[in-house]
């Protein structure tokens, strides 16, 4: 079995964060949808991750990962309450989604018949293991 370098985890992670950064800017700045305030939440997570690992490979910095993980663990946790709340598993309202703003129980939230709260999960998810496998191999 093929085992990733250390550096190689983060850099995956760092391309992860990069394409989920710019994906999201993309639709809220070119395709004008608005965020709802939980798509704002995990964007709060997401925008640093790919400067941070950026300069920690930039920099040969083996213990970056740590971030990497904290930010996926906070940022995932809000996806997954976010992706709850649009399955209709947590009976509650997603705010401010109301009629006059953005909705997060629509086709709006779908790329490629996909949600964007489970998107943004598989990345945070993505993220947060290819960091800590980052710190393993640094450490072994």
């Amino acid at each position: 079995m093929t085992r990733i370098s250390g550096e190689t985890a983060l850099g995956l992670a760092w391309v992860i964060a990069l394409t989920a950064s710019l994906t999201v800017l993309f639709i809220g700045e070119v395709l004008g949808q608005t965020p709802c305030m939980l798509c704002w939440f995990q964007r709060a997570f997401m925008f640093p991750l790919p400067v941070i690992l950026g300069l920690g490979l930039w920099w040969h910095d083996g213990r970056v990962g740590r971030y990497g993980i904290a930010l996926a663990l906070g940022g995932g946790a809000v996806a997954l309450w976010h992706l709850g709340l649009y399955a209709g598993l947590i009976p509650e309202r997603i705010q401010p989604c109301a009629a006059t703003g953005p909705s997060c129980t629509n086709d709006n939230q779908l790329v490629f018949g996909i949600p964007i709260p489970l998107m943004a999960l598989a990345a945070f998810t993505l993220i947060g293991v290819l960091s800590a496998l980052s710190l393993k191999d640094m450490h072994s």
